[in-house]
C-alpha cells in the first residue's frame, strides 16, 4: 500500500465492506462530537466519544488500564479482536485512540483511511441502528511509556530531540491560540524551542487519505525530521499530534517516535517554559 513501511496499519474503505460480517473485525468510530454517529454509522461499528470516553474524566489524561479495559469490554472487544478504528475530523480522534490502545499492548489495530468523510463520499451503507455489544473481559498490558513524551522529558531534552508541531502555521507562529471555535487554549502563543512547523494537513490528499510514503518522507525530511533521531509530534490538545504520530510511526516506520499529548495547552499555560514566535517559515 503505497509503499509504506507498516501497511497491515491502514486499511482501505473496500477492504473493510469486505469484512464487515468478519466477527472478529471490531469496527470503532471516534468522535470529539457523536451526533453524526447517531445519525448514521458503519453498520456494526461502536461509537466512542473522544471527550468523554477516552480520557480520564477528573485528570487530564489517558484512560487508565483499568478504565481502558472497562470501555473495550463493554464495546464487545477482545484481546484478539482487529480493531479498525475511523472518525471525524480527518480521523485525528480515531488516530487517538489508536495511540492510547497501541499503549496498552492491543497486538492488532488498523486506521481507516480517509476515515468516516470517504465512508459518506462513496456513498457506502450506513445505519442509525445502535450496535448491542456482547460484553467480554478484556485485559490490558501495562502502558507501553516509550510511545508518550511528557513536558519534563521534552524540556529536558530540548535541542536532542526532533520535534514536530502539527498545528496551523497561525498557532505555530503565535498569531493565534488556537483554531477558531475551539475553547480549549493556553496562556501564552508561540511554539517549543526549535520545532519544526509540519502541520498534519499536509501529509493527506484531498480525499482524506494519506498521501505517498515517497511525498511522506520528502516532507519530514526536507525539515530535518529523519528517522535516525528521537521524534516528538505535538499539536494543542494530543489528537492532531497523535495523527502525525502515525504517520512517522507506521507509514514511515521512523523506530523512536512519541505522541506529546499533553501539547501546547500544558507547555504554553505552564510557569517558566520555554517559548518561541517566529515563523513558521
Amino acid at each position: 500500500m503505497a509503499n509504506y513501511s507498516h501497511p497491515e496499519m491502514l486499511v482501505e474503505t473496500d477492504w473493510v465492506a469486505q469484512h464487515i460480517t468478519d466477527p472478529k473485525i471490531k469496527l470503532v468510530e471516534v468522535d470529539v462530537d457523536t451526533a453524526a454517529y447517531d445519525q448514521g454509522h458503519i453498520p456494526g461499528a461502536v461509537g466512542w466519544n473522544w471527550t468523554t470516553q477516552t480520557q480520564d474524566q477528573v485528570r487530564r489524561d489517558i484512560l487508565s488500564k483499568e478504565q481502558l479495559e472497562t470501555l473495550m469490554s463493554q464495546s464487545g472487544i477482545a484481546n484478539d479482536s482487529t480493531i479498525v478504528f475511523y472518525g471525524d475530523n480527518n480521523n485525528w480522534f480515531a488516530a487517538y485512540a489508536l495511540w492510547m490502545a497501541k499503549m496498552y499492548g492491543h497486538p492488532d489495530l488498523r486506521l481507516m483511511n480517509g476515515g468516516r468523510v470517504k465512508w459518506l463520499a462513496e456513498q457506502r451503507p450506513t445505519t442509525d441502528e445502535m450496535p448491542k455489544p456482547t460484553h467480554t473481559t478484556y485485559k490490558a498490558k501495562d502502558p507501553d511509556l516509550s510511545l508518550r513524551a511528557r513536558a519534563d522529558s521534552v524540556l529536558r531534552d530540548l535541542g536532542k530531540i526532533a520535534l514536530v508541531d502539527v498545528r496551523s502555521p497561525a498557532e505555530f507562529s503565535g498569531e493565534v491560540l488556537a483554531p477558531p471555535g475551539l475553547m480549549e487554549t493556553a496562556q501564552r502563543a508561540g511554539h517549543i524551542p526549535g520545532a519544526a512547523s509540519i502541520p498534519w494537513g499536509q501529509a493527506m490528499r484531498e480525499d482524506n487519505t494519506f498521501t505517498s510514503a515517497e511525498e511522506l518522507k520528502a516532507l519530514y525530511e526536507s525539515k530535518g525530521v529523519t528517522p535516525d533521531k528521537d521524534v516528538v509530534a505535538y499539536c494543542r490538545i494530543g489528537e492532531r499530534s497523535s495523527h502525525s504520530w502515525f504517520v512517522l510511526k507506521y507509514l514511515l516506520g521512523y523506530p523512536n517516535v512519541k505522541n506529546y499529548d499533553g501539547s501546547w495547552t500544558e507547555w504554553g499555560s505552564m510557569v517558566g517554559m520555554p517559548i518561541e514566535r517566529t515563523s513558521a517559515g
